[in-house]
């Protein structure tokens, strides 16, 4: 094959630092539809931190472009689909923008050229429905003019020890001949490793079990802290006398909400639905998980009415919005579903979190949420939602009322300071 030219199309969370890996061996593009954020990158700024601006710079220095012209990328011959997979209202899976990045590379692709997939599917998903949108653009024929690959993505938003370099990557290809070629080009750049699938199915269902698996796990835990809630004992406590045992998995309660672990889940059901199979423990899993913000709001609310607080029009601080610690995604984040649980009761919410765009959460929630805590206000309940580094240092004393309650979500906060947790 001719000199690898890559182009990432769709440049979030996933895509971008991906592609400016790749472009640190091989001449990348970047594509997305969203003007906007291209001119940031090109400017050198990711606004989802994922990539230093130190490393953007370096590597727009060295080549890496990104774009929103379709021109700009007819000359690539190695393109990675990395959009989102989100479900709808109906926790239904929306392939709408898999079909929108196949419909583009369709208009693209050449002979000879692989398409490689990173979104998260189920089992089948690349190949009875991506590709059969190229063939249908390009006029194509799928394993004979083009090939395909899938590699699900593996990137953990926040996260600067685990980057995408150094988290090892699973390859497929459409063809033996062709996984072992996609293989080559993830190894070429992933210092971790990669696992070369047998099939485009097997890596696909490989990583839609990943995150199945977590939300399991914390949805056994959850169920564990409602049930010790009850009997007076505290979760936390039994989860660190547990642990002492060489092989007990150290998950915690808490809220599960992303683009990955909240959502993944749902892929699975519905394959599995389709083969008439009904996943009973995958769907009890994603019911309690859903249903955890609300639990904590009913648990705020019951502290208050225990200690003799006035509820209606009380104030109520929610200490972070997005969906993890030391992040601005606040893709399907749970805090939302602890703030309508909340505002149902009549009290007045302040939402407090230096990391989240008030833009963006005003756009997707159609709430406010605040990057500056207004001086000298006194609340009645606290909910420590998120467990922000800088929160660490938070002075709680500061913010609260004579009479008040402290909620904390993550089980950071000092035991002697609240009045229940997960």
């Amino acid at each position: 094959m001719k000199e690898v030219k890559i182009c990432v199309i769709g440049l979030g969370y996933v895509g971008l630092p991906l592609a400016r890996l790749f472009s640190t061996k091989y001449k990348t593009v970047g594509f997305d539809m969203n003007q906007k954020r291209v001119e940031a990158l090109m400017a050198g700024h990711d606004a989802t931190l994922e990539v230093s601006d130190e490393l953007l710079q370096s590597a727009i220095n060295n080549g890496f472009v990104c774009t929103s012209n379709i021109d700009d990328i007819r000359d690539c011959n190695f393109y990675v689909v990395a959009v989102p997979t989100p479900v709808d209202e109906n926790n239904n899976p929306d392939l709408t923008p898999l079909y929108g990045a196949s419909t583009t590379v369709g208009k693209v692709i050449s002979k000879g050229d692989v398409v490689v997939y990173e979104s998260t599917v189920y089992p089948g998903v690349t190949e009875d429905e991506c590709i059969p949108v190229v063939e249908k653009v390009s006029g194509l024929k799928f394993n004979e003019d083009f090939f395909a690959g899938y590699s699900p993505e593996r990137i953990n938003p926040g996260d600067k020890e685990h980057t995408v370099e150094r988290i090892k990557k699973v390859t497929s290809g459409s063809t033996p001949e062709v996984g072992q070629f996609v293989n080559d080009v993830y190894a070429s750049v992933i210092t971790a490793g990669t696992h070369l699938a047998p099939t485009i199915k097997v890596a696909e269902a490989a990583k839609v079990i990943e995150n199945s698996q977590r939300d399991i796990n914390i949805a056994f835990v959850n169920e564990l802290s409602k049930i010790f809630t009850r009997m007076g004992i505290d979760t936390q406590d039994v989860l660190e006398a547990a642990s002492t045992k060489w092989n007990f998995l150290p998950f915690k309660p808490g809220l599960v909400g992303g683009h990955c672990i909240g959502v993944d889940p749902y892929y699975l059901a519905q394959c599995a639905q389709r083969y008439g199979y009904n996943p009973e423990i995958i769907l009890a899993g994603r019911r309690m998980n859903d249903g955890m913000g609300e639990y904590v709001a009913q648990q705020v609310i019951k502290l208050m009415l225990k200690k003799g607080i006035q509820v209606l029009g009380s104030h109520i601080l929610i200490l972070g919005f997005t969906f993890k610690e030391n992040c601005p995604d606040v893709r399907n984040t749970k805090v939302i579903d602890i703030y309508r649980a909340l505002r149902e009761y009549s009290v007045c919410i302040t939402v407090y979190d230096p990391w989240a765009s008030p833009e963006i959460v005003k756009r997707e929630y159609g709430i406010e949420v605040t990057n500056l805590l207004p001086e000298g206000k006194r609340f009645e309940a606290v909910v420590a939602a998120v467990a922000h580094d800088m929160f660490n240092a938070f002075d709680l004393t500061g913010v609260l009322a004579s009479e008040h309650v402290v909620y904390d979500v993550k089980g950071n906060c000092p035991r002697e300071m609240i009045d229940g947790r997960l």
